[in-house]
């Protein structure tokens, strides 16, 4: 066998192997990139906190980032007077990644009775600023008593605050379609320059005030494959941040961070960073309110469809005095 013939072999090898590992949704670590250490991720908590820039007694963190300005601006977004649901629909099957299905009982023919349990992986949802705590402290150096909040719920930074609802421009990163695939495998990781190649690549830049919303396209595979153990549960595998975009994420003073589940890579890379490092970060540190788990599909098809990838973003959860977040249903008005 000819020398070129076996380079030729080689090659088509190689590409053969690049385009599966695409086709998977699996990016190698780049060449001398560290993972986040521990000393890193805890000098983050006072380089990059959110605590005390709008006073201590603030309880919204970065939705003070929406200002009427924003909004007015968010609004004039608006040309088609077309909507997409960014919501699940509620899920009364038990499974692998909804251990906590919504329960509907009917009460007659004309009433019926809801209960959920909506935090985890399964349920679209808001996150409050008192939803996750590093050793019983919540943004903005918030700690109760747990034996009063028990009792009475919080009394500060919980979800009553966003009672005026969210109304901002939203920006769809959609990481599948960069990468030419239908959607990422569990473990994909996605860095911040996949988030910069995607604003390139569709004209839109995050700013300050943004909702930004990143796809992996759990629900599309989830469609096709099926359920499957995701999040920090003990062998949970997701598609989804590196602890690394966290600066990045405060550099661009995003408003709300949303995703098809709540945002961070899993089992996540080795090194100092805790599991679910973004999605704690962001709440304690940062004031970032979280939808976690929306269905993004609908959007990415409607995005595609006219090549706008930005759009006014409204949202209102449950006005519920101390709640630590809220079951609802965003919408993107296109």
């Amino acid at each position: 066998m000819s020398a070129l013939r076996v380079l030729s072999g080689s090659m088509a090898l190689m590409t053969c192997l690049a385009v599966a590992a695409t086709q998977m949704g699996l990016d190698a670590q780049s060449p001398g990139r560290q993972p986040v250490s521990a000393a890193q991720y805890e000098q983050w908590k006072t380089q990059l906190s959110n605590w005390g820039r709008w006073g201590a007694a603030d309880e919204i963190g970065t939705l003070n980032l929406i200002t009427p300005a924003k909004r007015r601006e968010a609004a004039r977004l608006v040309r088609d007077g077309v909507s997409v649901s960014l919501s699940s629909d509620a899920d009364t099957l038990k499974a692998v990644d909804n251990p906590n299905p919504y329960e509907v009982t009917m009460q007659g023919i004309a009433s019926d009775r809801l209960a959920i349990n909506y935090h985890g992986i399964a349920h679209t949802h808001l996150d409050s600023l008192a939803h996750i705590n590093e050793d019983g402290v919540f943004y903005n150096g918030y700690k109760p008593d747990p034996a009063v909040v028990a009792r009475d719920r919080h009394a500060r930074n919980s979800i009553h605050n966003f009672k005026g609802g969210v109304f901002t421009r939203g920006i769809l990163i959609d990481i599948p379609r960069l990468k030419g695939v239908p959607y990422l495998e569990p473990g994909a990781t996605i860095y911040v320059e996949d988030l910069e190649a995607w604003e390139k690549q569709a004209g839109v830049k995050v700013g300050p005030g943004d909702a930004l919303f990143v796809r992996t396209g759990v629900w599309a595979r989830r469609k096709v494959e099926g359920p499957w153990l995701r999040g920090r549960a003990e062998g949970g595998r997701s598609a989804g941040l590196d602890p690394s975009v966290i600066p990045w994420l405060r550099q661009r003073d995003v408003a709300v961070l949303g995703g098809d589940h709540p945002q961070y890579v899993a089992p996540g890379p080795s090194g100092g960073a805790p599991r679910g490092a973004v999605h704690d970060f962001a709440l304690i540190y940062l004031g970032l309110p979280l939808f976690d788990n929306c269905d993004l599909e609908a959007l990415a098809d409607a995005a595609a469809t006219r090549k706008r990838w930005e759009f006014l973003l409204t949202a209102a959860p449950l006005a519920i005095r101390g709640g630590t977040g809220s079951p609802l249903n965003p919408i993107a008005t296109f």
